[in-house]
């Protein structure tokens, strides 16, 4: 039998070093919001939120919406690389998923504080207990796009459910 001399060691806990080493990490691990040892994806998430408002300002959420393809391909690069290093396809710690699902979130309901609030715990819901087929996928499809992917299905779940709320119950998020 051969051994791998490459195989890498997992990294339980990366650190501002490792975050700055490489700027797939720096992306992957959002900016430095990934590092946080409890609740990394709900701090990830959180993150996206400012980054979004910022994004807001220039862009119009159709805009912001169509900014998530190119998000989605750079966040599936800087995963796969991030989870090579670590060791860890889906490190706790990679948390661009997070972000751009929750942009994406964001572009598709009203533009107010109890809109965004929905967002947030509607999607941290869902990509937390990963209903079917999220789960599945999260466990079989590997690599950078397999981190981004059960997130993009999160934030379409997130999507539907706040969408519902919206057409039966009208004021739930326009303030």
């Amino acid at each position: 039998m051969k051994s791998n001399d490459h195989a890498v060691s997992p990294i339980l806990h990366p650190d501002w070093r490792f975050l700055l080493r490489h700027p797939a990490h720096f992306i992957a691990l959002g900016f430095g919001s990934g590092l946080p040892r409890k609740a990394p994806g709900t701090w990830g998430t959180l993150a996206g939120l400012p980054c979004c408002a910022l994004l807001l300002a220039w862009l119009t959420p159709l805009q912001l919406a169509w900014l998530c393809i190119p998000a989605f391909v750079l966040g599936t690069w800087a995963a796969g690389v991030a989870g090579r290093a670590l060791g860890v396809h889906d490190h706790g710690s990679i948390v661009i998923d997070e972000i751009v699902a929750i942009w994406l979130v964001l572009a598709t309901v009203p533009q107010t504080v109890s809109g965004w609030i929905a967002a947030f715990v509607v999607f941290r819901v869902f990509d937390i207990v990963k209903p079917w087929p999220i789960r599945s996928l999260d466990a079989r499809v590997p690599g950078g796009f397999g981190v981004m992917v059960d997130d993009l299905l999160a934030a379409g779940y997130t999507i539907a459910v706040l969408w519902g709320l919206m057409h039966f119950w009208p004021a739930s998020l326009s303030y």
